[in-house]
């Protein structure tokens, strides 16, 4: 069936989802809770930071300008500027981007935010370079090409720059989600073997039905993901792997502060995320 559909209608598929689901993302990831505290940071990036710290010459982001790419509705991106960063977001969704810069209004916060495809970021960048590119979690999976991503941090990048990613485990995303309590079953790819269809009429966030709910996702190993910035030149400075997950992969899983983890006799079985720091000579 895929065969039938051309490149530019799956990413059409995904535009419109991510569209359509901004407005229900402003509530499903809790904004109001975010913009109560000014110094409230997404647990994301509360746990991203702590890994990218100590890979920048001053320890923290402040005063450093960071490009994030596919930053959706930007509660990530907020994130980082409130910690001190100059940050500009990169999404191809328009209606994301109308939630991301209201929330940044709202919390007071100076954000850039430019509409554009991974795919089309070097025209859209126009030869801007940044001290750190940074992809939050759950992103990359919507991307079909990992060479055209790894080849775009390395093009903005300042050298001496740093990036960042920490994301869902080709490992734990190839699982049955569905199958008995207790077990871990691979069911899903764990190499790119092409597009992946998923025509469940809900989002991920909420039971809450919607009309472009087909999406489109891309399986991409540890060696598409490390490779890829390595051909690009990149140097990887770090790689960890982790037993924590910031969203409930299984019914069964267990809580972990902001968290989530799967239960002790399973816990030491399966990573559930990896992070990664590269750097640009």
């Amino acid at each position: 069936m895929t065969d039938q559909i051309s490149l530019d209608e799956l990413r059409a598929l995904n535009k419109a989802h991510w569209d359509e689901v901004a407005e229900l993302h402003r509530v499903s990831y809790n904004t109001p809770a975010l913009l109560a505290s000014p110094d409230g940071l997404s647990s994301v990036v509360t746990e991203d930071n702590r890994l990218l710290a100590p890979f920048l010459p001053s320890g923290s982001v402040a005063g450093l300008d960071l490009l994030h790419l596919q930053c959706h509705i930007a509660t990530d991106t907020l994130s980082w500027a409130r910690l001190g960063a100059h940050v500009t977001g990169l999404d191809l969704s328009p209606e994301s981007l109308r939630v991301a810069r209201d929330l940044a209004t709202k919390a007071g916060c100076e954000i850039e935010y430019i509409e554009s495809s991974v795919q089309e970021a070097d025209q859209a960048l126009a030869g801007r370079q940044f001290d750190i590119v940074y992809t939050s979690i759950g992103a990359i999976c919507w991307l079909e090409d990992l060479s055209q991503w790894a080849g775009l941090i390395a093009s903005v990048l300042r050298p001496g720059g740093v990036f960042f990613i920490r994301d869902h485990h080709p490992v734990a995303a190839a699982l049955e989600y569905e199958g008995p309590p207790g077990e871990l079953r691979l069911t899903w790819p764990y190499f790119n073997n092409g597009p992946l269809i998923d025509d469940s009429d809900v989002d991920y966030s909420s039971p809450q039905p919607v009309k472009n709910a087909r999406t489109v996702e891309w399986a991409h190993s540890l060696a598409d993901v490390i490779g890829s910035l390595l051909c690009a030149g990149l140097t990887i400075r770090d790689f960890q792997e982790h037993k924590t997950l910031p969203w409930l992969m299984v019914p069964w899983m267990e809580q972990d502060g902001d968290s989530y983890v799967l239960p002790a006799p399973l816990r030491d079985l399966c990573p559930l995320t990896f992070s990664l720091v590269a750097t640009k000579d």
